[in-house]
């Protein structure tokens, strides 16, 4: 039967299918990670256990399939017409080197034998590898015989009894039937790398994305500080060199976009471009490389607001909204706020692929409640919860609470004697870090443990 899991719902999402094993979900979940604008669907199967009625009921509620087996992706094609954008992740990524390595490291073998990879890709592997030792047979079963995993597990038994070979194959199935057989294998599973790139292309196959390729995107680029940053140059010419030094970075920039430049005066331009370009030219929101150039250049940071919207004017006003977001933060990221006012990020030089995401648009009555008891706003107090969530963790020193947000103690024991006041937090102990020095409290930020289940 078909379980879901479903990631947080934001209306404008794109509901993907994911049908595998349930041993690759967590795999998947993480890579899933890196791309806010999926929402899953789970249908754990494997070749011999899908069936029409499953495969069809899914269909009607996603708008792209990710297959992490081949051999269902086959089988699903054979029992139903397809009408969606279907995509399998391949086994002639990273995955396969991986399990080359692994067996090459656990056994002592001159012999192997695979399935459902082709033997010229076997070929440029090992000779990549520089390995000429081992001799190895490959088998490419004909999916559409009923029997098929059973005429695979009989390849890697011959094999093995013959010539003490170590099975690879890419199917959980034939795997779990060899260890059964005590035959050692390797089950070929697909590495983080692998995931995200079938993930990319499931994501540039969707309707919905290629009916949002061609709309606005309008970006604000700032220099955070940038008196501070001028400082260090004496005479006015060396600080207009500096300025047309950052505009042609900003050229080249926009350039790489095919976008259009504005030099909004001072420390900030803006840019307009497409929301396809977009989306590649980050590769799905997770590459800003002009952080790190302005940076490394420059030695300066700058701060980036970008805005998708129905039309350029709320592009515009959606961008200002998330450079307001990159600027509380402290510079140096870059935030994503969509037509549906909710909002992505922070997109920084080392990315890291968990996001945090909020609405700005806030209509949830008991999260209102909460921000009204803690005397802040609804937005502020979703975005607080956004980035301790991020960090799975939820008891606090009042320093450690500062540097997860990015602010300052003071600003961060406001923050508590705020929420304890509201009723929100509770103190569940002491930590003692000098012997003179007063222990610090720890909090329990309940509240936001509650709204995460």
């Amino acid at each position: 039967m078909m379980k879901t899991n479903q990631l947080s719902d934001y209306g404008t999402e794109i509901i993907i299918g994911i049908v595998g094993p349930q041993a690759l979900e967590k795999e998947i979940m993480k890579a899933l990670e890196a791309f806010p604008n999926f929402r899953p669907i789970f249908l754990q199967t494997t070749p011999s256990t899908i069936d029409h009625e499953d495969i069809s009921a899914l269909i009607v509620k996603v708008e792209v399939l990710l297959f992490l087996e081949f051999p269902t992706y086959f089988k699903a094609k054979q029992l139903v017409n397809i009408s969606i954008p279907a995509q399998y992740v391949p086994l002639m990524g990273t995955g396969l080197y991986r399990s080359l390595f692994l067996i090459k490291t656990q056994y002592e073998f001159t012999h192997f034998s695979i399935d459902t990879v082709e033997e010229r890709y076997i070929q440029r592997i090992l000779y990549e590898l520089g390995e000429t030792k081992y001799a190895w047979k490959s088998f490419f079963p004909d999916y559409e015989q009923a029997d098929f995993i059973e005429s695979i597990v009989t390849f890697h038994q011959n094999n093995h009894q013959t010539n003490g070979s170590i099975a690879i194959t890419g199917i959980q199935e034939v795997s779990l039937k060899l260890s059964e057989l005590a035959i050692p294998n390797e089950w070929v599973t697909p590495t983080y790398q692998d995931l995200i790139v079938s993930l990319e292309r499931a994501l540039l196959a969707t309707e919905a994305r290629k009916n949002k390729e061609s709309q606005i995107v309008f970006g604000i680029i700032d220099i955070d500080k940038f008196d501070k940053a001028t400082e260090k140059y004496t005479t006015e010419h060396e600080v207009q060199l500096f300025k047309l030094k950052f505009q042609q970075m900003m050229l080249n920039y926009t350039k790489l976009l095919d976008g259009h430049l504005i030099n909004s005066g001072g420390e900030e331009f803006s840019f307009i471009t497409t929301r396809g370009i977009f989306e590649r030219e980050t590769r799905g929101y997770k590459y800003i490389p002009i952080l790190n150039s302005a940076k490394s250049e420059l030695g300066v940071t700058i701060s980036i607001g970008v805005g998708f919207g129905r039309s350029a004017a709320e592009a515009g006003s959606h961008a200002r909204l998330a450079l307001r977001q990159s600027k509380e933060l402290g510079g140096n990221v870059c935030y994503i706020v969509r037509e549906d006012q909710s909002v992505i990020g922070p997109v920084d030089i080392i990315t890291d692929t968990q996001y945090e995401k909020y609405d700005l648009a806030i209509t949830d009555a008991e999260l209102l409640e909460k921000a009204e008891k803690a005397g802040m706003s609804a937005a502020y107090m979703t975005k607080l919860m956004a980035r301790v969530a991020r960090h799975k963790k939820y008891d606090y020193t009042a320093q450690e609470l500062a540097t997860t947000l990015n602010i300052t103690t003071r600003s961060a024991h406001r923050i508590l004697l705020k929420w304890m006041d509201a009723n929100l937090v509770d103190i569940v102990g002491e930590e003692k870090i000098t012997f003179k020095g007063r222990p610090r409290r720890i909090y329990s930020l309940s509240f936001i443990m509650d709204d995460q289940k």
